[in-house]
Parts: C-alpha cells; structure tokens; sequence
C-alpha cells in the first residue's frame, strides 16, 4: 500500500500497490503491519457498508465524541463519491479547515481518517456503494454532527444534493 499525505494533519490517502499478470491484479487492501509502520491504528470494530441509489445523495457530517472517536478507513466499491473530512480537533494545526476527496471503484484509493474528524460524503453516480473499516463500535448516544451546509465551512458539493437524511439536514452549525 502506498501511504500518501494530504493537506489536513494525521490524513492520508491510500492508493493499492498492484501486482499484476494475465489475470488482472493482487493487492492487499488492508495490512495492521504496514498501518503500524505508519504510526496509524490498525484496528477494526466494525466494517459498515453503504450503498445509496442516487447520484446527489448526501451523507454526514458525522462524528462521535469520546471515549467514542473513530477512526475510519473508506473506500468506495462501487460508483463514485466525494467524501469530505472536517478537522474538528482544536490543538491541530489544521483545525477548522475540511478537505475533498473523489474515491471511486474505479480508483480504488481510500481514505484514513483519524479521530477527531466530522466525516461526510455525496454520491457521483447513481449505485455508488462504500465500504469502510470503523476502529469504534457506533454508539448512537456518542453521534454528533454538523450540517453539510454549514456556512463556516463553506464545502463545496460537487452536485444538488438528491436525497438526504432528516437528521443530517438538520445538524447545527458548528461552534468553534
């Protein structure tokens, strides 16, 4: 696996490292050994699974509070997203700033997000489907959110947004 370094502290891309032949490839998709090399958790409570019929669809900005945090690792199985990550930890350099990331089948990078990130994502394509490794079990009463259209943020969605949750509609605004 190939660990690349974004702009917002602690994240990272992770792009496949392939070996192919006549029969297409091998990868490995997950290694706790390459994580831990990282400095990175290498640990997995849960594995969810999301799968959203319309392209527009919206899900997030969602995160869990202590002794709750998660950290998640996403990649899209099918169709395409862009996924979104808040920096909500305030003694991090990058605290307050989000970034945007297209994770598609067809790129099959993923996305490592640590803890103390709001975490949230818009379908590109209709049948869009992800797939990603949680280091914490949910637990609901531990759920916090943000509104996708919080104007501190200012996130700028790629398409209208589709379909959305009632409760991701209505988080509040963020308080910093």
């Amino acid at each position: 696996m190939k660990f690349l370094k974004t702009e917002l502290a602690d994240v990272y891309t992770i792009e496949l490292e392939k070996f192919t032949d006549d029969r297409g490839f091998f990868a490995r998709g997950w290694c706790a050994k390459e994580f831990e090399d990282q400095g990175l958790a290498s640990f997995t409570a849960q594995v969810n699974v999301s799968y959203n019929e319309l392209k527009g669809t919206l899900r997030g900005m969602h995160y869990q509070v202590a002794p709750f945090e998660e950290v998640k690792l996403v990649r899209c199985i099918s169709g395409a997203l862009y996924d979104v990550i808040i920096d909500i930890r305030k003694n991090s350099p990058t605290y307050g700033k989000h970034a945007g990331f297209e994770l598609s089948a067809e790129n099959r990078k993923m996305l490592y997000v640590p803890t103390g990130f709001a975490h949230g994502f818009q379908t590109l394509e209709d049948n869009t489907e992800a797939l990603y490794q949680v280091s914490e079990f949910y637990t609901p009463s531990a759920e916090l959110g943000i509104r996708y259209n919080d104007p501190m943020f200012k996130i700028k969605w790629p398409c209208p947004v589709s379909k959305i949750s009632e409760k991701d509609a209505g988080w509040p605004d963020y308080n910093m």
